[in-house]
């Protein structure tokens, strides 16, 4: 298997964040980008500017919200699934799959669930249990898989500079992180926690109260390799630069590194 950079990227608005994006994609060229949060119709998804930095890409837009696109460098994604199963009639555009450099890439923008109680927490959740039951599925076929994006969950209070205000947040309830647990039981593996299992890391800073200024970060966005894929893990990481940039996104780019296989 040959070396790869995988990244994930709320892009929280591809239009408005387009130059952020590309200077990204120039500086860390990574194969394979995952974005979430296009909130484009695909008539104004921006095609050519991204072709034009080097990249082919899928994508499933929806006008003001939502949205999912895969980005390949040098390889053209070959679409394997459009949704998950079971949530055919869902009008949210938020999981995109699609096999590229050898590897089966999901792409996903697991719904944020607040306000909590209440509907959309409930459709937050059985978005989850859909995710999980399609995962099991990937799992079984052995193809090497990474499950890539915003999953909109704190896994642990490690992933949070200070649990206490967001207590009552839906990323935070007992219910969000046992859903995200059953993937890992399952056999999944966090690449980043993997990694750097004590480490404090955030892929989020919102854009209130300082949040970036005072490293007050959130991780909620994740990497999640299949059994196959663990032994090329290398390297991951968070491109931090990103959120200081103008006009940024809340979230900075997620990523992993796929080497050789390691000597065990």
């Amino acid at each position: 298997m040959k070396a790869l950079k995988i990244a994930t990227f709320n892009i929280n608005g591809i239009r408005s964040r387009l130059p952020v994006l590309l200077a990204w994609l120039e500086r860390e060229q990574p194969d394979i980008a995952c974005l979430q949060e296009l909130k484009a119709p695909d008539q104004t998804f921006p095609l050519q500017a991204i072709e034009a930095a080097g990249y082919s890409c899928l994508f499933q837009g929806q006008p003001s919200w939502n949205g999912v696109a895969i980005l390949a460098r040098g390889a053209e994604p070959l679409e394997v699934r459009r949704g998950l199963p079971g949530m055919e009639h869902d009008p949210q555009s938020r999981y995109l799959e699609a096999a590229v450099h050898g590897v089966l890439v999901a792409c996903l923008y697991l719904p944020n669930g607040n306000p909590q109680p209440g509907p959309k927490f409930d459709y937050k959740l059985e978005w989850f249990e859909r995710l999980i039951e399609h995962a099991q599925g990937l799992l079984d076929s052995g193809h090497p898989t990474v499950l890539a994006g915003d999953f909109n969950v704190v896994p642990t209070d490690k992933d949070i500079y200070d649990p206490r205000s967001w207590r009552k947040d839906a990323l935070l309830q007992p219910e969000s992180r046992a859903c995200y647990q059953r993937l890992l039981d399952q056999g999944w593996t966090d690449a980043l926690r993997h990694l750097y299992p004590d480490e404090q890391v955030f892929t989020f800073w919102d854009y209130f109260r300082k949040h970036w200024e005072r490293n007050a970060g959130l991780r909620i966005d994740h990497l999640l390799l299949n059994a196959e894929l663990v032994p090329y893990l290398k390297n991951a990481g968070v491109d931090a630069w990103v959120r200081n940039e103008p006009k940024a996104s809340d979230h900075a780019p997620t990523w992993i590194e796929l080497g050789t296989r390691k000597h065990r």
